[in-house]
């Protein structure tokens, strides 16, 4: 085992003219991440293959510029509320809250995305990185003003990061608000097991514990149904290569143009009715060739899987590498995309007083 260690750096300059940095933490079993204050992002991550050879797992750029021209949200914090929100407006207490609504894919249809024009993701966050014991991490911490991108109320929210010595990647949540607020966080990294820009992400093989999701409508808003998934596309109870299934004739899957949808966790809230404690097992990604594997657990009711559908592939990553498509998948724990107009699903309205807690690990191994 090694002694597990960060250092820090200049990262650039955004967009907004904020100074960024870049912490390298080198865990003590291994694992490597590169992470910076500017919306939590993940710049690289190195995880071990079956030979124990590291290599960056994670899509991204180089410096800030990358994610200021054109972010397809790669390896960032989403807030305050992650996925879609119908036409950007939710009423809450019998009033009516409208917000930016930005994305038109696929059908033209305006929805608030991942926190509007200006989420979370695009801030640079106060960040302390430390060491405790056998672990290595960083506290984010931000606040997202009364009226910010149209969401009532003042939120204080901390984020922290945190790798174990046994390659485990801890993310935890924390939020309070004054006022009455929907809040989704999440962590929209996306990972390609053959390494970056490694090409297309269908040869890797998945499984997720659900046996029902959520079919959307023509602008990938849920409809509101939860159809169980068992004889269709979205059936990875038992594990499936991602690229199998992913053309077949089916309107979910045309409308977005592969998956780009949110699975019920068998073990989570929306399935059973009661939170999770403590993180449960929500599915993996294998990459069977070097035997690189993530398993995801989470509090979350929810997994979001994307899978780089509509990302713009002239961007350079990096290396001076293009992307191709489908290049990562993003695992996303979250509530169901808009929920905040689905009343009978669980609730992401948080209430002063309360304390929005959640947490996902991203546990890294390998197969034999």
């Amino acid at each position: 085992m090694k002694k597990p260690s960060y250092k820090v750096s200049a990262f650039g300059v955004t967009k907004y003219g904020e100074k960024a940095k870049k912490f390298t933490l080198n865990g003590a079993g291994g694992v490597v991440m590169e992470v910076s204050d500017y919306g939590g992002k993940i710049i690289k991550l190195f995880t071990p293959d079956r030979d124990g050879k590291l290599k960056d797992v994670v899509v991204g750029f180089d410096s800030p510029a990358g994610w200021d021209n054109g972010d397809p949200y790669w390896g960032c914090i989403i807030g305050r509320y992650g996925n879609r929100i119908a036409k950007g407006v939710f009423k809450m207490d019998g009033k009516t809250y409208k917000l930016p609504a930005l994305n038109n894919a696929p059908a033209g249809i305006g929805c608030n995305l991942h926190g509007g024009a200006r989420g979370w993701n695009a801030y640079v966050w106060a960040a302390k990185p430390f060491v405790n014991g056998t672990d290595v991490g960083i506290v984010f911490t931000h606040t997202s003003p009364d009226g910010d991108e149209g969401f009532p109320g003042k939120v204080d929210v901390k984020v922290t990061y945190t790798l174990t010595a046994e390659n485990v990647w801890r993310v935890d949540y924390e939020a309070v608000t004054d006022k009455k607020t929907p809040i989704n966080m999440t962590q929209h990294v996306y990972f390609n097991f053959k390494g970056e820009a490694g090409g297309t992400i269908e040869d890797h093989v998945m499984k997720i514990a659900a046996k029902a999701f959520t079919p959307t409508d023509p602008g990938q808003i849920p409809t509101g149904k939860v159809a169980a998934v068992k004889g269709t596309p979205f059936d990875f109870t038992k594990p499936m290569r991602i690229g199998e299934k992913i053309n077949a004739k089916c309107k979910d899957l045309e409308i977005g143009r592969g998956y780009d949808h949110n699975w019920v966790l068998d073990k989570g809230e929306m399935a059973t009715g009661k939170k999770a404690k403590k993180p449960v097992y929500a599915g993996e990604v294998v990459y069977p060739l070097n035997g690189r594997k993530v398993e995801v657990w989470t509090t979350e009711p929810c997994l979001q899987v994307y899978t780089a559908n509509w990302c713009d592939y002239n961007q350079t990553a990096k290396g001076g590498e293009h992307l191709s498509f489908r290049c990562g998948i993003a695992l996303e724990t979250q509530h169901a995309p808009d929920s905040p107009n689905k009343p009978k699903w669980p609730t992401t309205f948080v209430e002063p007083g309360q304390v929005y807690k959640t947490t996902t690990e991203f546990r890294f191994g390998v197969v034999k």
